[in-house]
């Protein structure tokens, strides 16, 4: 019987070095998906745009800038009561804590900038500049989604750029077309953007 020559390597040593590696694979892929807060809801994004484009329709029928501003502000309320039902019942059916871990990351990164957005809204208003505010509730919703898109999955910081660059063109263009952009944002992007997370994200 041929004797085992000095340099060659036995087998299971290789075996033991491949199933590391595979189990160390297996343990960063789980901790990276136990990092993510998925319970952004797709088909809560859905009906969000449904409503925003129910909105910018009516609201472009408004005589004058204070009716006008509370439409968008009825908007917003139906919108947050959608998305809040919708968050809820994709994170109990997911067995997901929404006020824990990525939850509460995710939470306490989208606030500031909503919070940013409501107060800039009062000032504006006093002021007399409601023309700004398409402008500033695009970017701001959008930075919002951006940074508290680093604790989800990948679609959704990108949704939060979107955002953000049709708040930025809001911002510079005449203020005839923010019903426009508001229905291409709020209704475009978020069915777009909701029907991918729903298909791709369970819901």
């Amino acid at each position: 019987m041929k004797a085992a020559r000095a340099d060659e390597t036995p087998d299971e040593p290789i075996a033991l070095h491949q199933r590391a590696i595979s189990d160390l694979r297996y343990i960063r892929e789980t901790m990276e998906r136990a990092g993510e807060f998925t319970a952004v809801p797709g088909w809560g994004g859905v009906g969000m745009g449904v409503i925003a484009l129910a909105g910018a329709f009516t609201a472009a029928q408004q005589p004058n800038s204070e009716r006008w501003l509370a439409v968008w502000l009825a908007v917003a309320v139906l919108a947050i009561a959608v998305a809040s039902w919708a968050m809820l019942r994709k994170a109990s059916r997911a067995g997901i804590a929404l006020l824990a871990g990525p939850g509460r990351k995710f939470a306490l990164s989208f606030l500031p900038p909503v919070v940013a957005g409501a107060v800039l809204t009062i000032a504006l208003y006093r002021v007399g500049t409601i023309e700004l505010l398409a402008g500033v509730w695009l970017l701001l919703y959008g930075a919002a989604v951006a940074t508290a898109g680093a604790f989800s999955v990948r679609i959704v910081p990108v949704m939060g750029l979107c955002f953000m660059a049709f708040g930025v063109v809001a911002l510079f263009t005449p203020a005839a077309w923010n019903d426009v952009l508001l229905a291409a944002g709020f209704g475009g992007l978020q069915i777009g953007f909701g029907v991918a997370i729903a298909r791709r994200h369970g819901g």
